[in-house]
């Protein structure tokens, strides 16, 4: 699976909270500065050139629809990501967090009894 682009990664996000939807549908849900269709319309073809998205013609136009799930993207960014800055240590990435954004030991506990959670149900 490749990696998005930025541009490409903001048209994903919107396409996994609409669904099927068109072009300008998409355009709507996004922030001002509105991108123009033609630029949108073309980061959509780009995602379907990389696999990401598939269309179905409606009418006169087209219906487009996320075919690699939010899920299925984040698993493998997050181990890209952990490979490049991290060396694959969940120990180090965690300890990231926890010194630049103030982690507080509620919320460190809380991620503790979750991966804790995690585990055991691997197991189970």
């Amino acid at each position: 699976m490749k990696e998005l682009t930025k541009a490409e990664e903001q048209v994903m996000q919107q396409l996994w909270n609409l669904g099927e939807t068109n072009v300008k549908s998409i355009i709507e849900q996004m922030s001002e500065p509105k991108p123009a269709y033609n630029t949108v319309s073309t980061i959509v073809r780009i995602l379907e050139n990389k696999g990401f998205v598939d269309h179905k013609k409606v009418g006169k136009g087209y219906v487009y629809f996320a075919i690699v799930t939010k899920e299925a993207y984040k698993k493998k960014f997050m181990k890209r990501f952990m490979s490049h800055y991290f060396q694959d240590s969940l120990k180090d990435f965690v300890s990231f967090f926890a010194k630049e954004d103030k982690m507080d030991i509620s919320e460190l506990e809380e991620l503790m009894n979750e991966v804790k959670n995690d585990l055991k149900n691997k197991e189970d």
